[in-house]
């Protein structure tokens, strides 16, 4: 049957972030598909209620790992967890980013932006998918090839933020922008993306982006409005929007691409 295609059944998948905004609806779209999953997230007990709900709501085996992305001995563990759970990876999404724990450096204009804020999102943005994709990729080396990579990117790894949507716009009720730290590491994602696409595709290891336009998630209206106004669509992404895009690269549906940037962004880098 045709759906077969996109069916994960009998996969082991992994999801960095997986606790997130965007995480959870990963992790479900893929138990939901056949996939058992592994929660990876700094957040331990955001995993484990994901965790339970997901293998509550459809059988999957889901399996909760706390992990700190940025220190490469972490990662070491979170994956050889994984692997002692499982015995297996079969796709990995590498989707984990952050924020920080000072907005304030976080949003700074760009001019007075400091090298410790920039370095501090560079670690979780690009460096931890460097190393996770380090860590899972050499396993589906070792084990023979074969396997699904996708990273998460974004708009702003593409287009310039439009500064005019972020008059009077507020995230959870302060001040928001696209900081420059944000842009130069998706975009970073992506070139990272198409190298492992090459490197890896003796081994028959996919690895393709996966870039979200804007998607809802705690924007005041004036954010909403402008933002909706540069979108051809005319509106935001719900979350569940994006999931369809994830499932096919995870799954045998897309055995033939590798080295893509899939971009559900409502038309918004089309114009």
């Amino acid at each position: 049957m045709a759906e077969e295609r996109f069916s994960l059944a009998g996969k082991v998948a992994l999801v960095t972030g997986g606790a997130g905004i965007l995480g959870q609806r990963f992790c479900r779209a893929l138990a939901e598909h056949g996939a058992s999953v592994a929660i990876v997230d700094i957040d331990a007990a955001a995993a484990t209620r994901l965790a339970d709900a997901i293998h509550r709501e459809t059988g999957r085996r889901a399996l909760p790992v706390a992990s700190d992305l940025r220190d490469p001995e972490q990662v070491r563990r979170m994956t050889e967890t994984v692997l002692a759970a499982f015995g297996r990876i079969d796709v990995l999404h590498n989707n984990a980013a952050g924020k920080s724990a000072d907005l304030d450096a976080f949003f700074a204009p760009f001019e007075s932006y400091s090298l410790q804020q920039w370095r501090e999102i560079m670690a979780i943005d690009l460096d931890a998918m460097f190393l996770v994709a380090q860590s899972v990729g050499g396993h589906m080396v070792r084990r023979g090839g074969g396997g699904s990579v996708i990273q998460t990117a974004s708009i702003y790894g593409l287009v310039g933020a439009d500064q005019r949507i972020y008059k009077g716009s507020e995230y959870n009720g302060r001040p928001i922008n696209t900081p420059a730290v944000y842009a130069a590491a998706k975009a970073g994602v992506i070139g990272l993306t198409r190298h492992l696409a090459a490197y890896w595709a003796p081994h028959k290891i996919r690895v393709n982006a996966l870039t979200p336009g804007g998607v809802e998630s705690g924007q005041n209206d004036t954010f909403k409005r402008n933002y909706a106004n540069r979108v051809p669509l005319g509106r935001m992404a719900a979350p569940d929007e994006v999931v369809g895009a994830l499932v096919y690269l995870a799954s045998d549906a897309s055995s033939y691409m590798t080295g893509q940037n899939i971009v559900v962004d409502g038309g918004v880098t089309a114009v």
